[in-house]
């Protein structure tokens, strides 16, 4: 749903402000969007007064169908109707202590909250107020910013970094969402204040690194953090891939160059949040496996292996989340080379039955990234991986509806095994099922309940077991 100034919010906004005879105005990101003609279901009112008997009183207009929360030590609240969230808060000024990213607030003016904003195409008011109804404020040329594409801060760069530092972050963030370009002035205040991160929590980094990633081309945001050398000290790992090394002519590729077209490739395909951060630590082991060989040149054996524990050091460090949805990342690193080597390779049906089974239900996501991943230059070798690829993921499908192999379990368990044999619960039961798991995925038995318990006794009778 597209929300427009006509709508009938704006007339209660309106309304409800004027009868309480406070200045109202719509501010920050939704003026911003609204001038981008782009969807917005977020918005941010400030009032010259308080904030919170505005909200209250928009909350009892709206009536049962809305929710208000109130942030008392903040001096904000929130009302939610439907699937529309207002933030209200009074105008303010701002003053900071060095050590903490949180202000000293007083009452302010319309201007001194519009001069505490992060960049001027955030800093744009529209009046509420029947009087004034959809004038613009705009005292630091916001539109014009935004008709030039330019990011830039209404007030000295140096001190709105230094004041809040993960306003570095917002610009470059803003930079990969838009398209948009960091004025000069201001990106090289980003480069002087960069160590000023180091006191923005993680959980704030890791926000708005998800914002870059799910970007139309998160390498425009991830190139500028790494310019800005905001990089280094926020995702080291990331950054050791850079760089190419070269020992008796023979170098390797760039593996950040490469890492970031292999995001931007799945970007056009996917917005699953993981499948892209599986995109981006794909090849995260490369750096710690790296060695040349006098025969072969530079190998990077076993890097899927190391990306896979790294994963976890990295989600852990971040302090991002360490449940299924970090072994879900760890289980696309881990497989991403095997369509890969079956692409290279005739595809065998026994191969493809495997992939088939490791992977489950995440396959057609292992196969996006594995897509994603073909970055050559060499147009002939790019057709050839793509066709390989069409000729696996047909394989996929056909042995699929043939063998129902994905997330299967083999028909015979344990418990059978042990209750045919009189079998304590020991080594000898999972060799057992394991080879029949293995002859089903090699294809010597289909995947059957009577074809597997045939041959749980052919391989008992060979173990010297009787029934």
């Amino acid at each position: 749903m597209e929300i427009s100034l006509k709508d009938k919010i704006f007339q209660i906004l309106s309304a409800v402000a004027d009868s309480l005879d406070l200045e109202c105005y719509v501010i920050g990101g939704f003026v911003r969007d609204f001038l981008l003609c782009r969807q917005s279901k977020d918005i941010d009112v400030v009032v010259v007064g308080s904030g919170i008997v505005m909200a209250e009183h928009v909350a009892k207009k709206l009536g049962n169908h809305s929710r208000l929360t109130i942030f008392k030590n903040y001096g904000t609240a929130q009302v939610k109707n439907g699937d529309i969230e207002i933030e209200f808060v009074g105008a303010r000024k701002e003053s900071y202590n060095r050590d903490s990213r949180n202000p000293v607030v007083e009452n302010g003016t319309l201007e001194d909250d519009q001069m505490r904003r992060d960049f001027t195409i955030n800093s744009m008011a529209i009046c509420l107020n029947k009087s004034r109804f959809g004038e613009l404020i705009d005292p630091f040329n916001g539109q014009t910013d935004l008709e030039n594409l330019v990011i830039r801060t209404p007030t000295d760069p140096d001190i709105t970094f230094s004041d809040d530092p993960l306003r570095m972050l917002r610009a470059i963030r803003f930079a990969s969402q838009l398209g948009f370009f960091i004025e000069t002035y201001t990106f090289d205040a980003i480069c002087r204040n960069r160590q000023r991160i180091n006191i923005i929590t993680k959980e704030r980094i890791v926000d708005e690194l998800n914002k870059i990633i799910m970007s139309p081309r998160p390498s425009v945001g991830f190139v500028l953090l790494e310019k800005s050398e905001l990089l280094q000290l926020i995702f080291p790992e990331l950054l050791a891939l850079q760089g190419i090394e070269t020992r008796e002519g023979i170098g390797h590729k760039d593996n950040f160059s490469h890492t970031l077209m292999v995001l931007d490739n799945i970007a056009k395909n996917t917005d699953n949040l993981w499948l892209r951060w599986a995109a981006l630590l794909h090849d995260i082991g490369k750096p710690r496996v790296k060695k040349f060989d006098d025969k072969v040149g530079w190998t990077f054996y076993g890097h899927e292996y190391v990306g896979t524990k790294m994963v976890a050091e990295i989600f852990k460090k971040m302090r991002m989340p360490m449940n299924e949805k970090m072994k879900y990342v760890q289980k696309i690193v881990s497989l991403h080379m095997r369509p890969i080597v079956l692409s290279e390779e005739e595809v065998t049906d026994s191969a493809v039955r495997r992939l088939l089974f490791d992977t489950g239900d995440d396959i057609d996501d292992l196969m996006t990234l594995c897509q994603a991943d073909i970055t050559s230059k060499n147009p002939e070798k790019v057709r050839r991986f793509s066709d390989n690829f069409q000729i696996v993921r047909k394989k996929l499908v056909n042995l699929e509806e043939k063998d129902r192999i994905r997330n299967f379990q083999p028909p015979v368990d344990g418990l059978e095994i042990m209750q045919t044999f009189n079998l304590p619960a020991c080594a000898i039961v999972g060799q057992i099922k394991t080879r029949i798991k293995d002859a089903i995925l090699d294809g010597k038995i289909p995947n059957e309940h009577a074809a597997a318990r045939k041959l749980m006794f052919e391989i008992a009778k060979e173990m010297g077991m009787e029934s």
